[in-house]
């Protein structure tokens, strides 16, 4: 018996869902599926129980495929359609965000979208903050059934959440190969009440007995989730270290006479704040829908955890925290870069040539008139930078959470330096200031986190 996750008072969805990103690869030819045939394939899941379908606006014609189901095809009315926004990194707009919204639900026919769910590439630019409050509106307008995240780590998701953006999920990478999620994210998430969405529990299906006591594949990988995470298995330990997982993997499989992929993402449905796993499909190719659904047959017991968790102990950790491969190197994506996502990205300010020589960068506040200073300052090799708070024009970000307020000044702060040439990296010296000296230690701690 499938089971299910209510995300909030609106929401329920199904623990395993659909990922449809492959649609995008299949479709990267330049070919578009047609979305009335290809949305029949749609139909064996939501009969199995797996109701939930999670998309984005980048991948290929997903939305409206979902659409077409969920509209024309027996049990559609059944379904959730989880989609992403994922804007180019840069100013955006209140009006540009709901346009943007707009889009997702002409394209998938509906006067609803479940789940929204929104990437962010670049922190120090506080737009992304802007863009939540912007979606927060929509979905008090009644637009948006719920709002999440997708590859956030676990500072902004707190800082969203405690600036009262009400967020229920946050999608990231998580698997028995990527940890990085099982450390303090799902800690802060169940204080929080934030769902976890695991994607990559399979790993592009290298989880899975066709790749057990197989050779490490040397040629070209035939989709771009297999390169994807092939550079997470790399970044992990390699081939041998993998094989040692599966190893360890397959014993528990066969003992409950499921599949290596089936412990797999069990395993992930077990974690703490996980409230569902994606497992991708490549519609009308593979579809997995039997082998899916025994998932819910069996659970793990303690010897299984234990089994799986000596087997990770050999793995090297993946680097940083969620999300960061899509923010600074060593980038696990497909191309091992970001050039099929976007071009560059803008930085917050632009410098201003100083009198009497140097650069400044001013953030437009009143303050900077009224009391004759700026932002940041560079003269040479230095870069000064003004005094900062936790302020985003007129509202207080991270509320009341001395952490949060924290790591948004130190935003603001990378902001500036960035602007003018620099980097946390070339910071020699901070300062800082706490109004209530029992907060220190949260502040401390964001301070460690991105000086360490």
């Amino acid at each position: 018996m499938v089971e299910y996750t209510r995300i909030n008072e609106n929401l329920q969805i199904s623990k395993v869902l659909t990922g449809l990103w492959q649609i995008a690869d299949m479709e990267r030819d330049g070919t578009t599926l047609d979305p009335h045939e290809a949305s029949k394939s749609m139909i064996p899941y939501v009969e199995a129980g797996l109701t939930t379908f999670d998309m984005a606006d980048h991948y290929g014609s997903a939305e409206i495929i979902a659409g077409t189901f969920k509209n024309h095809q027996p049990n559609g009315e059944k379904s959730q359609l989880l989609t992403k926004w994922v804007p180019k990194p840069g100013k955006v707009t209140r009006q540009e965000v709901r346009e943007a919204v707009q889009l997702s639900l002409d394209r998938m026919q509906q006067p609803v979208i479940d789940l929204m769910q929104f990437h962010a590439w670049y922190y120090p630019d506080p737009i992304w903050l802007d863009c939540l409050f912007w979606l927060q509106e929509l979905k008090e307008e009644g637009l948006i059934k719920a709002l999440g995240l997708t590859n956030f780590d676990e500072a902004h998701l707190r800082m969203a959440v405690q600036s009262g953006v009400e967020i229920a999920t946050n999608q990231v990478c998580y698997s028995l190969i990527d940890q990085r999620a099982g450390n303090q994210m799902a800690t802060t998430c169940e204080e929080l009440g934030v769902k976890i969405l695991a994607y990559g529990t399979i790993a592009g299906g290298f989880l899975s007995d066709r790749w057990l006591g197989k050779p490490e594949p040397t040629a070209d990988l035939a989709t771009w989730s297999q390169m994807k995470y092939k550079r997470f298995i790399d970044e992990a330990g390699g081939w041998s270290k993998l094989q040692h997982l599966l190893e360890a993997t397959n014993e528990v499989a066969q003992k409950h006479g499921v599949s290596i992929a089936n412990v797999a993402s069990r395993y992930m449905l077990e974690q703490p704040a996980v409230g569902g796993v994606i497992i991708g499909a490549r519609l009308s190719k593979s579809a997995h829908v039997e082998d899916t659904v025994k998932l819910f047959e069996f659970v793990l017991d303690e010897e299984d955890h234990q089994k799986i968790r000596e087997a990770q102990a050999a793995l090297s950790p993946i680097h940083g925290d969620c999300g960061d491969e899509y923010r600074k190197p060593p980038y696990l994506t497909a191309s091992g870069d970001l050039s099929h996502h976007l071009e560059k990205i803008p930085k917050p300010f632009f410098p201003i040539e100083k009198k009497g020589g140097g650069q400044k960068v001013l953030s437009g506040t009143v303050w900077e008139d009224m009391a004759g200073y700026c932002r940041a300052v560079r003269v040479g090799n230095r870069i000064s930078v003004s005094g900062t708070t936790a302020t985003h024009g007129k509202k207080m970000i991270g509320g009341n959470d001395p952490g949060a307020q924290a790591h948004f000044v130190i935003d603001k702060i990378e902001a500036a330096i960035e602007s003018l040439g620099g980097s946390l990296e070339h910071v020699v010296r901070t300062r800082i200031f706490v109004n209530n000296i029992n907060d220190w230690e949260p502040v401390a701690r964001a301070h460690g986190w991105r000086f360490k």
